[in-house]
């Protein structure tokens, strides 16, 4: 009934959508295998894609020829670059979608490309031999093969909702849990663990008093996820913005005794920094409100995302305490909020391609590593499909550094320290922050993808382009001189120091209260310049120039760190031999086997003292 497939991807999450989509791509026969083909790609949580950090890896994904970003530009309803006031470092895009157009686009863009097959129906077990997996064993009996299997199981292995004193299976509302893979998994000696999300109610917006909310509008020039020619948005819709007050607080406290949350029926971990509102109540006493954003589900439906209350309180305390939010007084709710819980599998267990330690073959991607997010999820499926393509071909793995990605940061961290919470990334977990900006993750990612057959000749061409033009931007504003009589006027205007003697665009565009926008109001010469290059090109050289020593730090910094990333390790080392290791470095090492001395550095646990150690060893 079925061929034998390269690749076999279990779930059809942002995570699934991706890995089916890269290998596919690359040339793998792939099959996606779901509970539910009615929902592939469903945004289970808030209907957004990006925001700090996040739409970096969005980006980044786009680069490396993924199609987060470009189903994301098609179903945009808003969008906004958030931290403009911050360094471009900051930077992070961020749009509302619609939730069922986003569903809709993703699973025709998987239907056009022929190297994906789709099954509908649980796969309820593993098929391995030999140590390494071969195939999967459906609810039907089916048994069917593959080459390499990636589970992108999301939060529906052994799934359970619960609200408030009421429990029950499920991987998200109205759809069943999956059964099976996680016995399977732990017979094959994994280590598993609970972990804990959580969603807000849905409400009617033609119940909702938007006059005593605050209005917040996408930007006046919205931007694109994609590096390709995706379509702007231009017919933006509203988010809005209100608050909790006390008499919110008191509603939801008479159902703390019936939480889950509180009463021990939960005991997954949840995410530190997207808390349920009992839980910002409880952990922050001594505040009276906290900000809540109503946000559309999408362009033709009233159903609105109530953003900052996820909640697993009872159903009637949640349309009690939404009542009391300025604008809810008269709320009708399409559905309660609720939490659920899943099992996850500790990501020190994988190498950095994704791939288990324990069983050839066979790749975890997305929530089942412990991680929460759309973004996180779908850069983890992009990798782990592109490395399952390659090593049934036979080809080298593909792995992100620290230094080159995001990506590269969010793996590195999984697979090194592993994470006892929901791991979501943020802009501070990445040390070379300066180097890895959301406007150019295009210069740093797609050469790398189009040598490996992901990324189209197209993408590379075009930024091939923008690094050209760039570089010759910045060379015309190091030719361009400006005399001190016919720019002193125009500097004092703009709160900028005048000159003493002739200087060069390049070196007035260094100082931080002038920009590109002024330079062309002094110089005919490069208002013309301009007229011929992209923004993205001109905001490319722009901050390479004022940016200039901070990018050349980083750079040393990440030199020296990759000299580290050079030392490879035997996976089959025997740490125990070294005794002058500490013994947590020695237990740490054994656990999850690092494939470089800096992997090994970044391993928590492992001092400084230790990498001596294994560089006095290694003969380094």
């Amino acid at each position: 009934m079925f061929p034998k497939y390269d690749v076999i991807v279990v779930g059809a999450g942002h995570a699934g959508c991706e890995a089916a989509h890269a290998a596919a791509t690359m040339g793998s026969k792939v099959l996606l295998i779901t509970m539910n083909l009615q929902t592939i790609a469903q945004m289970s949580c808030n209907p957004a894609m990006g925001g700090v950090a996040k739409g970096q890896i969005v980006r980044e994904i786009d680069a490396l020829g993924g199609m987060s970003g470009i189903i994301s530009d098609e179903t945009m309803i808003q969008f906004r670059m958030l931290n403009r006031s911050k360094g471009p470092a900051m930077w992070s895009p961020r749009c509302q979608s619609d939730r069922q157009k986003f569903a809709e686009l993703w699973r025709y863009k998987l239907e056009q490309n022929p190297n994906v097959d789709f099954w509908q129906e649980m796969v309820t077990g593993l098929i391995t031999e030999d140590g390494a997996a071969v195939g999967v064993r459906t609810s039907l009996g089916l048994e069917i093969k593959a080459s390499s299997i990636i589970l992108t199981n999301g939060t529906f292995l052994n799934g359970l909702i619960h609200i408030g004193e009421k429990q029950f299976g499920g991987g998200r509302a109205g759809e069943s849990s999956s059964i099976g893979i996680t016995a399977d998994l732990v017979k094959l000696g994994f280590q598993s663990g609970r972990m804990k999300t959580g969603t807000p109610p849905r409400v009617d917006q033609r119940s909702i008093n938007f006059q005593k909310m605050e209005e917040q509008l996408g930007d006046e020039h919205p931007e694109r996820f994609s590096y390709t020619d995706t379509n702007i948005t231009t017919d933006q819709k509203s988010c809005w913005i209100t608050f909790t007050n006390l008499a919110v607080h008191e509603e939801l406290k008479k159902g703390f005794d019936k939480s889950p949350m509180f009463n021990g029926r939960i005991q997954g971990l949840g995410p530190r920094y997207c808390p349920s509102v009992e839980d910002k109540i409880n952990r922050f006493a001594d505040k009276d409100s906290h900000q809540i954003f109503l946000e559309p589900e999408g362009r033709d439906t009233v159903e609105m995302y109530v953003n900052g209350f996820s909640t697993s309180l009872p159903e009637d305390i949640q349309y009690k305490a939404l009542q009391k939010i300025p604008g809810f007084e008269n709320v009708k709710m399409f559905r309660p909020g609720y939490a659920i819980e899943y099992d996850f599998f500790p990501p020190t267990q994988l190498y950095s391609t994704l791939e288990t330690q324990l069983v050839n073959n066979l790749y975890f991607a997305g929530q089942i590593n412990g991680t929460t997010g759309y973004e996180e999820a779908g850069s983890q499926g992009l990798m782990a499909g592109i490395n399952a393509h390659q090593k049934v071909h036979n080809k080298e793995p593909f792995v992100l550094k620290r230094n080159e990605a995001y990506i590269g940061v969010l793996i590195d961290d999984l697979t090194n320290k592993g994470t006892d919470e929901p791991y979501r990334m943020f802009t501070s977990r990445a040390e070379f922050r300066t180097l890895l900006r959301q406007d150019n993750a295009d210069i740093r990612l797609t050469k790398k993808s189009n040598d490996i057959g992901l990324a189209s000749n197209s993408r590379l061409e075009k930024v091939t382009l923008k690094i050209k033009s760039s570089q010759n931007l910045i060379t015309e504003l190091g030719k361009i001189k400006v005399e001190p009589n016919d720019v002193n006027a125009y500097l004092s205007e703009n709160k900028s120091s005048q000159l003493r003697e002739k200087t060069t665009l390049h070196n007035l565009l260094k100082r931080p209260e002038l920009n590109l926008g002024n330079l062309r109001e002094i110089s005919p010469e490069l208002e013309t310049i301009l007229l011929t290059l992209t923004p993205e090109t001109s905001q490319q050289a722009e901050i390479n120039i004022k940016y200039e020593r901070y990018i050349e730090k980083e750079v040393t910094m990440a030199e020296k760190m990759n000299k580290l990333e050079n030392l490879s390790i035997n996976p089959d080392f025997d740490y125990s031999k070294l005794t002058s290791l500490s013994y947590e470095a020695r237990h740490k090492l054994k656990e999850i086997k690092p494939e470089t001395l800096g992997q090994a550095s970044r391993i928590s646990g492992v001092s400084p003292a230790d990498i001596s150690v294994l560089m006095i060893f290694l003969g380094r």
